[in-house]
Formats: C-alpha cells, structure tokens, sequence
C-alpha cells in the first residue's frame, strides 16, 4: 500500500490509504466477477480447447509451436458458430456407411440357405431310399408266398432245367472225361480204372463205383467199346435203377397232428428246408406249426422264427438253454389243442461223432413217442450235397441213433459231387424224400428217379431249352 501510496504522491495526488484500499479491494473483486462471468458465457468448444491447451504449456518447444494455435483463437471464436456444421456433416456419412454395411448382411443370410436346401433332402431320401428297399424287401416275401401256389402249377420242365443246370458241374465231370477216354478207341483195363476214377470223383463211392463198372463193362461188347453213347446209356440205366429203389415220396398223414422231426449238423441247410417243407404243405392247405427245439443257438430259433411268419405257419419257441426235450413235449400239447396238421420240430444241430449230444436227440424222439402214439412220423436228415462222402456217415450215424426215415439232400446247385446221391442210395439205402436245388421257396422238390437221372445226363444244350 505503501507503494501505492507514493505512487500517487509522486503524481502529485493524495490518496487517504483508508479510503483507497477498500476501493481497491472493490475493483479487484469486480474484475474477478466479471471475467468468471465471462468465462461461463464461452462456447463449450472453446473453453474445451482452452483447457486441453493448459496441460502442453510446461515445455518449452511445445510452448512455441502452440504459440500459432493461440493467435487464432479470435479465429475459432469466430468460426465457432461453423462448428456445428461439421458436427452434422460428420455423421450424415457415418449413418450411410452404416446403412451400407448393414444392408450386406441380408446378402450372404440367404447365401448359405440354397446350400442348406439341397443338403437337407439328401438324407432324406436315403431314409427314403432304406425304407424303400425295406418295404421292397417285405413285399418280396409277400410276393414268394404269392408266387410259390404258382410254382407249384408250373410244368415240371422248369424244375428240370433248374436241376439239369445245378448238376452241370457233375454233368461235365462224368460225362467229359468218359468221352476223352473211350474216344481214343483204346479199351482195356486201364480205361475201366479211368472209369473208375471219373465215377469217384462226383463223389459215387469205391463201392458203388466199382458195382457200376462191372455191370457196364460187361453189357458192353467188344464192337460198342468204342461207341460212347451206348456206354452213357449203360451208365444212365445202372444209376437209375438204384436211384429208384430209394424213391419214396412223403406219406399221407395218417394221424393228427402228423410229426415230422429234423435232424442234421450245423450249416447244411437244417432250417432253410424246414420253412420250405412248410411251406410247400401251408401251399396245400394244411395247419402247420414249427417248433424251434434248438434252444442252445439263439440266432437259429430266430431265424426260424422268421422263416414260420415268411410262410404263414404258427411257431413255438422254448427259453435259452431249456431242455430240447420239453420244447417237443410243449410242441405235442400245443399242436393237440390248436388242432394243427403238420408239426415239425427243428432239433439241435449235432455233429454225428458226439455220443453225449445223440444221446439228446434219441431222448427228445422218446418224449415225441411217448405223448403221441405213432410220432415221430418222418424223421428226416438234412445232408449237404457239397461234403461228399461225409454225407454218407453222417446218414449211417444218425439212422442208427434216432432211426431216420428219409433224406432232405440239399445245395446240388453248382456242385461236383451230385453224384453223393447215388453212394448214399445204393450204400445206406435210406429214402431220399427231398432235393434243394436254389434258395427260392420253391426250389426244395420230392425226389424223383427218373428226373434226377435225366437230368445229371442231359446235355446243357438240352437243359438250356
């Protein structure tokens, strides 16, 4: 104040310090409202600006290069009403753009729909396709049934050329080489031991085969030793003679039910036959039932299951592992009280050389006897025409054990061992009931002599027509 004081002595003015600091005071809060007052009235963006500026003013560069931001600040004051202008105009592109950029994604959305489209159906038609095929397969089994009453009308000539072309394997290896060796027009032992061998490979037997050559040689002169259709028909006549005195057709059924029992070893066919012997009587009219004794294989007693619903035949089944012999005796009740023609009962698959499982199959055919007199009527054999001269101890064992009636021969089609049928007739003179030629419901025939034999000498031309 002192100074104050002699600066206004000095311009030679007295100034009562009493009354000029209270002035003072006064003018300097004056001014410090009214800048504050200032201050509020500032646009935003300048006061914005002004305080970002305050925070770069401690270095000393930077004070010079912000020293030109601060001459135009009169500029920005100035223009600060263009301000708003950009504002606007800034987002007017930004709402574009995002319009732009929001209009694409409807673009790749139904991109991958046409892809989808043709994805989709494609399992669904192999569902389809599947069930198509499964209802194809099932109106195939309805079709079988359908078409076996026709089978059944059809001349025997179709049968005959089916069998003729199943025996053309054995056809060729008898009927080729006898004409290799008797058409050189060397005769003499040495071309009956060729004969020998021929009839013994398609599986005739040494026994039979050496029957055969001795009755043929000595029907054949010495003029017609060269004469190869006169051997072949030798040769035919000999074979069906023994042929015929196995030829035994099926019995009436003299009882009700009539009972025919099964037996053979695993893989020859056991339960196939057994649908088409059903088959072919529910084809006749009759009231079938098959009884699945085999409870030690499951897969066997299903598959059977399923062969009794492909032919219309009622079916019965035991628990896994039951007693075979109850099975049969529940079989023998059950086709009692259902008043059923035909009863056949599928017996376990046994191997012939096992005492302990024949055993079984001679106690399962007394409880049969024993709950219904006269039964079992047919105890048949299945044998498979593809293992030779097994066949023929398979029919010997079995006939000594359960007594067996005739004989089921089945897969002659495409075989080299047709010929197993005459060892098993002139050796075991067992009745030979039934022949498989194919797997089709109808390919399962009585045996007959005399179209077996013509047919093992047709010619394949022959058989063709």
């Amino acid at each position: 104040m002192k100074e104050i004081t002699e600066l206004f002595s000095g311009l030679g003015t007295h100034i009562d310090p009493e009354v000029a600091i209270p002035v003072a005071v006064a003018v300097v809060g004056f001014v410090a409202i009214y800048f504050l007052l200032r201050k509020k009235e500032l646009p935003p963006e300048i006061v914005a600006e002004e305080q970002q500026e305050q925070p770069e003013a401690p270095s000393d560069e930077p004070e010079k290069a912000d020293q030109a931001p601060d001459i135009p600040p009169a500029e920005v004051v100035e223009s600060a009403p263009e301000s708003p202008a950009p504002q606007f105009a800034a987002p007017e592109p930004i709402a574009v753009e995002e319009k732009e950029i929001v209009a694409p994604p409807p673009d790749p959305v139904p991109a991958p729909l046409p892809t989808e489209v043709p994805e989709e159906p494609i399992p669904v038609e192999e569902v389809e396709l599947e069930a198509e095929e499964s209802e194809s397969e099932e109106d195939t089994a309805a079709a079988e049934q359908e078409v076996v009453a026709e089978e059944e009308e059809e001349p025997e000539q179709d049968f005959f050329s089916k069998l003729s072309l199943g025996l053309s394997k054995t056809r060729r290896g008898i009927l080729q080489n006898l004409e290799h060796v008797f058409s050189s027009g060397r005769v003499d032992d040495a071309s009956w031991d060729e004969f020998e061998e021929i009839l013994i490979m398609s599986d005739m037997g040494v026994s039979t085969t050496a029957k055969l050559r001795e009755k043929v040689s000595s029907a054949v002169s010495a003029g017609d030793s060269r004469d190869m259709e006169k051997i072949k028909t030798l040769l035919e006549k000999e074979i069906l003679d023994i042929l015929r005195g196995v030829e035994s057709p099926v019995a009436e059924f003299s009882a009700k039910p009539a009972v025919f029992m099964v037996a053979g070893v695993n893989g020859v066919g056991k339960t196939t036959s057994i649908g088409k012997i059903a088959n072919r009587f529910t084809q006749a009219g009759k009231k079938v039932m098959v009884a699945a004794a085999d409870t030690f294989r499951a897969a066997a007693v299903e598959q059977l299951g399923v062969w009794a619903e492909r032919v219309g035949s009622d079916f019965l089944r035991g628990q896994t592992g039951a007693d075979p012999s109850a099975v049969a005796y529940d079989a023998v009740k059950a086709s009692v009280s259902r008043d059923i023609d035909l009863l056949i009962i599928d017996t376990a698959g046994r191997v012939h050389t096992k005492t302990g499982l024949m055993d079984e199959l001679k106690k399962l055919r007394r409880v049969v006897a024993r709950e219904l007199e006269g039964a079992p009527h047919e105890t048949l054999l299945v044998v498979d025409a593809t293992t030779g001269q097994n066949a023929v101890e398979q029919a010997r064992v079995f006939g000594e054990a359960i007594g067996i009636t005739g004989i089921v021969l089945t897969k002659l089609d495409g075989t080299a061992k047709g010929g197993i049928i005459v060892a098993i007739a002139e050796q075991i003179g067992l009745p030979v009931k039934y022949i498989g030629v194919g797997e089709g419901l109808g390919d399962l025939r009585e045996f007959d002599a005399e179209q077996f034999t013509k047919a093992l000498f047709t010619s394949d031309k022959e058989a063709l027509h």
